[in-house]
């Protein structure tokens, strides 16, 4: 089993994309891109995700533009039935749809929103280094908790595309609103 896991990551390896060349979506829209989502879908080859993956359900996620082009990104879930909530600034860069930002729990992150159909869903993808660390996380929000099985299944397979491995994609599971306040 333990070869047969090991193939399988050279094959997906053979096909995985470098951060550089995930770019954001061409005709990228900061103003469509405000307001609610919640976090449906994630993916990432960091080490702690293993571990919390099974604890992880839907969230909800706030996103304000800023007055020079970056965006305040609040969000908040459901962790152990605890609410977790997180804010960030993010810095824009001279591409649109791609942003830097730093936090305590996930380093220094390069974030670049890699298709967006703004009154549907949103394909994130983040490049993280912590300390001596860096890891991809990959995220799917949607303007509702019910997507389509297309925009999941593209999910999907961006995760794959950037080296994720299947067992380490998660659609999560529904679970109660936690507020943003």
């Amino acid at each position: 089993m333990a070869s047969l896991r090991t193939l399988l990551g050279v094959v997906l390896c053979s096909f995985m994309v470098s951060s550089s060349e995930i770019l954001p979506q061409a005709d990228f829209d900061l103003q469509a891109m405000a307001g609610k989502w919640y976090r449906t879908g994630i993916c990432s080859n960091g080490q702690w995700f293993v571990s919390h993956k099974a604890n992880m359900k839907t969230g909800t996620a706030i996103i304000k533009p800023t007055e020079d082009g970056g965006l305040e990104f609040s969000f908040s879930s459901l962790i152990n039935d605890t609410c977790q909530k997180m804010e960030n600034l993010a810095n824009k860069t001279e591409v649109p749809g791609k942003f830097t930002f730093e936090s305590l729990y996930w380093g220094v992150s390069d974030m670049r929103m890699v298709d967006v159909k703004y009154d549907e869903y949103a394909l994130t993808y983040s490049f993280n280094t912590r300390g001596n660390e860096t890891f991809v996380i990959n995220r799917l929000f949607g303007r509702s908790l019910d997507l389509s099985d297309e925009v999941q299944e593209k999910f999907r397979q961006f995760c794959l595309q950037t080296g994720i491995l299947p067992e380490n994609t998660v659609l999560l599971p529904k679970s109660e609103e936690c507020p943003l306040a």
